[in-house]
Order: C-alpha cells, then sequence, then structure tokens
C-alpha cells in the first residue's frame, strides 16, 4: 500500500474526525461547474451552426466566471481560492506525488486540480472576451481576430480533456466518485493522512 505525502500542516479539524461524509462544494459552485460544462458544450458544438445560440453561450459563460470569480474572494471555505490555490512549487511537488503514487487525498481541490480551474477560468475568460472582439466593428471579419479566438477556443478544449483525465485519475487513486461528488455536494470525510 502507498504511503500518502505528509499533511502534518493541513491537520483534520476536530468537528470533521468521524463523518461519514461532508459537504465541501456548495450549491452556487455546483450549478456554476455544470453550467459552465453546458455552456461550453452549446458555444462548441454552435459555432458554425447557430451564431446567435454561439453568443449567447458565450455571454453566460462570461457572466459565470465573473461570478466564480467573486465567489471565489467571498464564498465558502472550500470555494475561495485563497484555500486551493497554491505556489507552482507546490504544484510540481504533487505532481510528482502522482507519478510516484504517492498524492495526498485532498478534500477541497488537489493542487494540480486548482491549477487547472484557474488556468480554465482563464482560458474560458479569454475565449469570451475574443468572441465578444469579434463583433465588434473594428474586429468584425478580421482573420487574425478570428484566428485568435479560434486558438483560445482549442486550447480551451485541450484543458477540458485534460480536466477530465486528471478527475478520472484522481477518482480511481482514492476510490470516490468527483463527478458525483459535484453533483451532490458531498465527499467522503477526511481520514488522518487526508488534506482536509
Amino acid at each position: 500500500m502507498r504511503k500518502p505525502a505528509k499533511t502534518d500542516q493541513f491537520p483534520v479539524p476536530a468537528n470533521l474526525e468521524g463523518a461519514r461524509v461532508i459537504r465541501v462544494w456548495d450549491p452556487l459552485v455546483r450549478v456554476f461547474h455544470w453550467t459552465l460544462v453546458l455552456c461550453f458544450v452549446v458555444a462548441w458544438f454552435s459555432a458554425q451552426a447557430w451564431e446567435s445560440l454561439h453568443d449567447w453561450a458565450g455571454y453566460t459563460a462570461g457572466s459565470l466566471v465573473i461570478v466564480r470569480v467573486v465567489w471565489g474572494l467571498v464564498g465558502g471555505r472550500y470555494a475561495r481560492f485563497s484555500q486551493f490555490v497554491r505556489s507552482p512549487r507546490v504544484v510540481i511537488a504533487y505532481l510528482k506525488s502522482i507519478a510516484s503514487g504517492s498524492e495526498a487525498r485532498f478534500i477541497g481541490h488537489n493542487p494540480a486540480g486548482a491549477a487547472m480551474i484557474v488556468a480554465l477560468i482563464i482560458a474560458m475568460a479569454a475565449a469570451v472576451l475574443t468572441g465578444w472582439m469579434l463583433t465588434t466593428d473594428a474586429l468584425w471579419g478580421v482573420t487574425w481576430a478570428q484566428r485568435l479566438h479560434s486558438v483560445v477556443a482549442h486550447g480551451l478544449l485541450l484543458l477540458v480533456l485534460l480536466h477530465l483525465v486528471g478527475v478520472s485519475v484522481a477518482s480511481v487513486r482514492h476510490r470516490e466518485n468527483l463527478p458525483r461528488a459535484m453533483f451532490t455536494g458531498d465527499k467522503r470525510a477526511p481520514e488522518a493522512e487526508d488534506v482536509a
């Protein structure tokens, strides 16, 4: 059995010990996540076929990103950026621990997942911004602006695919259905070696 990474700097709060499941993702985080997924899918598949639907999906995604950024500053414990965003050094160390099979289970976002969330938010904002730019008089029909939006959108798709791989790996390695947790809001309560 693999030995988890040392996590003494993140002790399990006494009020969580002995619980079977705990509420991690609040309703706003869950609604944001699945609505943003829907917006991305709609925008991706309507890009060449239904311009007004594509635009509305993009504007909705942009609004969601703004709400999530605000909620990341003032929301509950596991929604706050201050709780899960780590330095690049910590993210790289965590990725190395995944490669060696010794990564700790995090109750909220693990360092790699947190880095991906930040990257996804930035990429989604860039897709929205470059898409909006195409609607302005100055950039309407301008080839370089269209290519930029396309590159950003394809980069966002790549990040989404990497996110799905990461969620799958974490779900298997920690024997926890993370997509289900994003629907219900509940995760298995922390054990002694977990990072709460």
